[in-house]
């Protein structure tokens, strides 16, 4: 029988796509179903809330792998006034912290539930961006802006500047958009030439290093045009991130792109935590 992992807010699928292709058996959940085109989950699939979720479910999962929403971390990093305000008033109401921490902290129960009915460790990796460090400790290792927490790898993969706003600078397209540029979801420094990566990208491209506003993560709006008032294009027209509301079908694919875990790091996760007898 092939093991087992479990893939909490799964999204598109970028957990399960490594570990399918390294032999494992995938089992995602998510509240929501999404599909764009030819871009859906590819292993199985139940709509569910991780709130809900109780970890003796998984007692015989070989891996959990879990990415829960980065938003409210992204937004906090910012170096707004409306961003630092927020941060101040989370940290200072106990309830609503809890509430913010709820679906990242969730992900450590459901392990513990996991074990605990297991009888044995159940390895872990979640996944979030860097400004969830403050809030929730630091991360054990990134690769590139993808931040790694729980039972990371002790050897994990060098890659130079790996980024989660695949083409920064150059502009964001689907496959099947006449401009879309090969590596969607994973590219490095010198495929791209780019400045450092970011889920959220909040820095201009043009070298300045300024700020210039902008979110592209759905639900995070700024000022000026509803997009971040980009104050220039930068290669972003007639792209997803471009048009339409942060609900809109555009827009909610490219934040799942955007956040898609890359295929070189899911691959390897799963190597690891592949059981030896397994492959007897």
């Amino acid at each position: 029988m092939k093991p087992l992992c479990i893939d909490v807010f799964c999204g598109v699928g970028g957990w399960a796509e490594g570990f399918l292709a390294e032999g494992w058996d995938v089992i995602g959940f998510d509240i929501e179903r999404h599909v764009y085109g030819e871009h859906r989950y590819p292993g199985q699939l139940v709509i569910q809330d991780a709130l809900t979720l109780h970890g003796s479910q998984f007692k015989t999962a070989g891996c959990l792998v879990m990415s829960p929403p980065c938003q409210f971390f992204s937004y906090c990093a910012m170096p707004w006034s409306r961003a630092k305000a927020l941060a101040a008033a989370v940290r200072a109401d106990p309830v609503r912290l809890e509430k913010e921490l709820a679906l990242f902290n969730a992900c450590f129960r459901i392990q513990r539930e996991a074990s605990e009915a297991a009888g044995h460790h159940i390895p872990m990796v979640v996944e979030n961006v860097r400004g969830a460090q403050p809030w929730v400790g630091r991360a054990r290792w990134n690769f590139g802006s993808f931040y790694l927490f729980g039972d990371v790898p002790a050897l994990m993969p060098i890659t130079s500047k790996a980024i989660k706003v695949p083409t920064m600078g150059a502009g964001w397209y689907p496959p099947d958009h006449p401009k879309h540029a090969p590596g969607l979801g994973f590219n490095t420094h010198a495929e791209r030439n780019l400045r450092d990566g970011m889920k959220v990208p909040g820095f201009r491209f043009d070298g300045s290093g300024k700020t210039f506003q902008s979110a592209s993560v759905e639900g995070v709006k700024t000022s000026q045009d509803g997009l971040g008032g980009y104050g220039g294009n930068f290669g972003w027209d007639d792209t997803p991130l471009r048009r339409g509301n942060s609900k809109s079908p555009g827009r909610k694919m490219a934040s799942a792109m955007i956040a898609k875990i890359p295929l070189p790091l899911s691959r390897w996760v799963a190597a690891t935590y592949f059981p030896n007898t397994a492959k007897l």
